[in-house]
């Protein structure tokens, strides 16, 4: 016993050293295999050679770990200890240090080791021993109180089996072994048996964590404390299950561990049902506050990331089912949650295990899908919670604060929480069952006070009813006001002597008030400009963190002034902010202290969140500040872009940006000349994310040039240097062979580039052969296999090039393979956005000649009608909502060809015709009388104008002087008019359809 006593100690300070006498302690026949099997009969034995086990798989920095079939070895060593029943001659604590002496085995596999559980029966095995209650043990001499706390254990097991898609599985309770055939290996479950009749899980009969008090039992104080020592090492074998769980949830794949939710996440009411245990269990009912709170991490890593998962609920009240839908089972498992949460709230008295409690709540509202739920659940959250605002521990605090943010974020905007947030103030903050939402009059905010200063933040009352929004007040209040004495106790994370609230809770109550300026705009507008004296108070402190949450606040209210103004915004005009005091609230930020922020090159995050909060002006209000404050803008922005910090680099490049599409600038040659030097100096940096940024900026640059081509005045194009074109073409070419995140925009500055060049550009020998390179660039990346964005921005490029009536479309050699390049695409991209793009790029061009020879002109005719055919070909059904928009593209396309159609071409399309003319006709039909739609292209038709495109072309077809002889122009003006016929006649329509389809 000493001398493995000894050997743990040794393999503790010297694991790398041990390496070669592993054959020794772990081969087949090797000591700690011996002494750790169940065979050995002395139970102190087992325990040390499992220590030492344990103590091997220890991961020490800097030194080799232990090799894979070793570990192997352990991890099948450890998980039949857990799985083994306690012996008749072990006592209590020493099966306690045996198990725990397993669990960190297999925690230092998981997390030293980076063992990976790819085995189905492997991850089932340990999950089923993790969850498994083990039988009850009599301490001997010992009387036990009824009530009082022991290991883990129930009359029967809940197996371990992942769930599936279809529905919910029952459990088989009281089964004595998990089966195998669910991908969980046989194992024999403690407490079965004749033993296992009489077994009360002690460990969750009590409704309560209030323990007896020793005063109250029927046993000696040397009792008392036996049975007070088996609790204390019982519960840290329940805490060593929880670490190895979570360590086992960090080492698989989400995918996988949802497999197994029902297991662990209750989906009904468990509580006095023994055979149902689950993580909520222990958090509810555990006695150890250290405990609950272990299985509240478990259950917050497993909710982690969960959003995806748990989108797929449903919250129905049709009982009536034979069977419970996965669906529902989810939706019943967030309810269960939020209620078996919500209790433990209430009950717990631990700060330390509250703020886990809070936490797993905003992890849980942050991936339930409410706009799938009933109402009322955030509502219940919400009520609950308002109350520890105002809890003595900060950290209570805090994450009460990042609960509501979790509230007000998720799924934003949601109507439950916009009647949460109207609220009076005084609602629930003390009383969490007295906030009953209600309504507003629409005009409320019209009447809120209008004060705008920092002094009447102050003097305010936090809790008059008239507030538009208490949660901004009080957030507010705890950024800028000093700290409540009554609220101040462990204030963890402020500086000794702060006169202010403790950091951690200011920069919560920053974020916010950034979730509610980016989900609830229209209540946080009411307070744009004492938000703005915030952000000042915010951006002239020392600390870097409160100048960063400051500045990411602009950044939102910014974002949010801009959505407001959009031309697709719902927002009425007056309900808008005005843009004087849009003018004003930017007007008091470039005068405060945000350009020092922008100047701060000792704190590079903070510059480019400044730089972020920059770029959120709106263009409105820009145009309207003095000339000054903009150079100021423009001129710390150029400056910045010279930054040898990549941040710094990346938020300039994504600025100038935004700026060049300014009204009030983009017609300005100088600032766009100096925004492209920039913008392709950028282009050459070695951050990828750099280059990314600049890439996205020069196409909204090109964008700036096509929007000044469309306008009367042609000044800018005369004076736009033709030199920096061709370094801008150039760039552009080699940003389109980047990565895709770079090449998506490059190629989309590149169609608008070749669209811009004017006649005067192209007569120059110096432009024939960058043009030929920057269109074997698009027509490559049209062809290649890259996202889908990439290619779609490569078919809308070539759309552009197209549009370009000065280059010599039709006749240059590069003709056929740009329209090669497009109508492979059009009939076999697997992205069907991409097929539109690409159809729709085949219609642009408007001139016969465009099109080339007449075998040119019929191989793009038929491979339309191939894709026409080809609509509805997809094995994603992710596609087939595209379906109808390719048909309206591709038919749009072929409209468009035959309103261009020469004599020489009649005939390809004759025969086409007799062979598909019915299936087309059929898709022209449904194209007619499909109504008002916007299609991929973003233009819209109406009825009107969808007829008149076939009327033209049956104008164009019928003055075609066709060759003597041929009857191909009569076929096609057939063709045609017996569409318009079934168009224009509603009472026979169907009739003619229908002889359409049979002809």
């Amino acid at each position: 016993m000493q001398i493995l006593q000894a050997l743990a100690a040794l393999v503790y300070c010297n694991g790398s050293k041990c390496q070669k006498y592993l054959p020794d302690l772990l081969g087949k026949s090797g000591l700690l295999m011996k002494l750790s099997d169940l065979a050995q009969s002395d139970p102190e034995v087992r325990r040390a050679a499992v220590h030492c086990m344990a103590n091997l798989c220890l991961s020490v920095p800097g030194q080799p770990y232990l090799e894979e079939p070793y570990q192997n070895i352990c991890f099948q060593a450890f998980l039949t200890t857990l799985q083994s029943p306690k012996s008749s001659d072990m006592d209590d604590i020493t099966f306690c240090m045996l198990l725990q002496n397993a669990l960190k085995g297999i925690q230092s596999l998981l997390n030293g080791g980076k063992m990976k559980l790819t085995q189905t029966d492997e991850l089932g095995a340990l999950l089923a021993v993790l969850k498994n209650k083990r039988k009850k043990s009599k301490v001997k001499v010992k009387k036990i109180q009824q009530g009082e706390e022991e290991e883990e254990e129930s009359s029967g097991e809940r197996e371990v089996a992942p769930v599936t898609g279809s529905g919910r599985r029952n459990p088989h309770k009281g089964d004595t072994q998990c089966p195998s055939s669910l991908g969980v290996p046989s194992l024999p479950l403690a407490g079965s048996g004749a033993a296992g009749k009489d077994q009360v899980s002690s460990s969750f009969s009590s409704s309560i964590w209030k323990r007896v008090s020793s005063s109250e039992s029927d046993y000696s104080d040397a009792e008392g404390g036996m049975q007070s020592k088996v609790r204390s090492y019982q519960a840290k074998v329940r805490q060593g299950a929880l670490a190895c769980f979570l360590s086992t949830i960090k080492s698989i794949e989400k995918k996988v561990l949802y497999g197994y939710w029902s297991a662990f996440v209750p989906d009904t009411p468990e509580l006095g049902s023994p055979q149902s245990v689950s993580l909520m269990t222990l958090t509810l009912k555990d006695p150890s506050p250290k405990t609950r709170a272990c299985a509240l991490q478990v259950l917050s890593a497993i909710l982690e990331g969960s959003k995806q998962f748990l989108s797929v609920a449903e919250d129905t009240s049709d009982h009536r089912r034979a069977f419970t839908p996965f669906s529902v089972m989810i939706a019943s498992s967030i309810k269960e949650l939020h209620r078996c949460l919500l209790l433990a709230l209430v009950a717990e008295s631990s700060s330390q295990t509250l703020t886990q409690i809070i936490k797993c709540l905003a992890n849980l509202v942050s991936n339930s899908p409410y706009n799938r739920l009933k109402l009322s659940l955030l509502t219940k959250v919400w009520n609950q919670i308002k109350p520890y605002i105002r809890h003595k521990d900060v950290n209570v605090r805090v994450s009460s604060l990042t609960l509501l943010g979790a509230i007000v974020s998720t799924h934003a905007p949601l109507p439950e929480v916009q009647l949460l947030l109207q609220q009076p103030c005084s609602s629930g903050l003390s009383n969490s069952n007295s906030a009953t939402p209600h309504v507003s009059p629409p005009d409320w905010w019209k009447k809120a006070p209008s004060g705008p200063f920092l002094e009447e933040a102050a003097v305010s009352s936090p809790k008059v009813s008239s507030e538009p929004c208490w949660l901004i007040r009080l957030c507010i209040s705890i950024v800028v006001l000093p700290k409540e004495d009554a609220c101040s106790g462990s204030d963890a994370g402020s500086t000794g002597g702060s006169t202010y609230e403790p950091f951690p809770l200011r920069l919560e109550a920053l974020q916010v008030l950034a979730h509610l300026a980016r989900g609830y705009f229209s209540m946080t507008q009411v307070y744009l400009m004492e938000l703005g004296e915030v952000i000042c108070k915010c951006l002239g402190e020392a600390d870097p963190s409160v100048q960063l949450h400051g500045a990411k606040l602009l950044e939102e209210l910014g974002t949010g002034l801009i959505q407001q103004y959009k031309p697709d915004s719902s927002i009425a005009p007056d309900q808008r902010v005005p843009v004087t005091l849009v003018v004003m609230f930017w007007t008091v930020m470039l005068n405060g202290p945000l350009p020092r922020a922008l100047q701060n090159s000792e704190h590079p995050t903070l510059q480019a969140s400044a730089c972020d909060a920059l770029s959120s002006i709106l263009p409105e209000a820009f145009s309207n500040l003095l000339s000054d404050r903009q150079i100021l803008c423009i001129t710390m922005l150029l400056g910045l872009n010279d930054s040898k910090n990549r941040l710094v680099k990346a938020a300039t490049s994504r600025a100038l940006g935004v700026y060049v599409l300014f009204p009030c600038l983009r017609q300005d040659v100088i600032f766009v000349a100096d925004t492209a030097n920039a913008i392709l100096m950028s282009l050459q940096d070695k951050s990828l994310n750099v280059r990314a940024k600049a890439a996205w900026s020069l196409g909204n640059l090109t964008d700036t040039l096509i929007v000044n081509m469309e306008t009367p005045d042609p000044s800018f194009q005369e004076e736009f240097s033709g030199l920096l074109l061709l370094k801008m073409l150039r760039s552009a070419i080699e940003a389109s062979k980047d990565k895709d995140k770079v090449k998506s925009n490059a190629v989309r500055a590149l169609g608008n580039l070749l669209h811009f060049l004017q006649p005067s550009h192209i007569e120059k020998p110096r432009f024939a052969e960058i043009i030929e390179e920057a269109i074997q660039a698009l027509i490559s990346t049209v062809l290649i296999e890259a996202a889908m964005k990439v290619r779609w921005n490569a078919c809308y490029a070539m759309g552009n090039v197209f549009k370009n009536s000065a280059l010599p479309l039709g006749t240059a050699l590069w003709t056929s393979q740009a329209y090669n390049a497009l109508t492979s695409v059009v009939t076999s991209c697997k992205n069907f956005k991409v097929r539109i793009r690409s159809a729709a790029a085949l219609s642009v061009p408007g001139k016969r000649e465009h099109y080339g020879s007449v075998d040119q002109y019929a191989q793009i005719w038929n491979a339309l009608v191939t894709a026409l055919q080809k609509s509805e070909d997809t094995t994603d059904f992710l596609e087939f909502k595209y379906c109808a928009s390719l048909r309206t593209q591709i038919c749009q396309a072929l409209i468009h060809l035959l309103s261009l159609a020469s004599a020489s071409d009649l005939s390809c399309i004759k025969e086409t015709l007799e062979l598909n003319g019915d299936m087309v006709q059929s898709y022209i039909l449904q194209f007619l009388k499909s109504g008002t739609e916007r299609d991929d292209t973003g233009a819209p038709h109406s009825p009107q104008e969808r007829d008149q495109m076939v009327k033209t072309a049956l104008e164009h077809i019928s003055s075609v002087q066709a060759l003597a002889g041929d009857t191909s122009k009569r076929a096609i003006m057939g063709f045609l008019e017996d569409i318009l016929t079934v168009y224009f006649d509603p009472s026979g329509s169907q009739v003619a359809l229908l002889g359409l389809t049979n002809r």
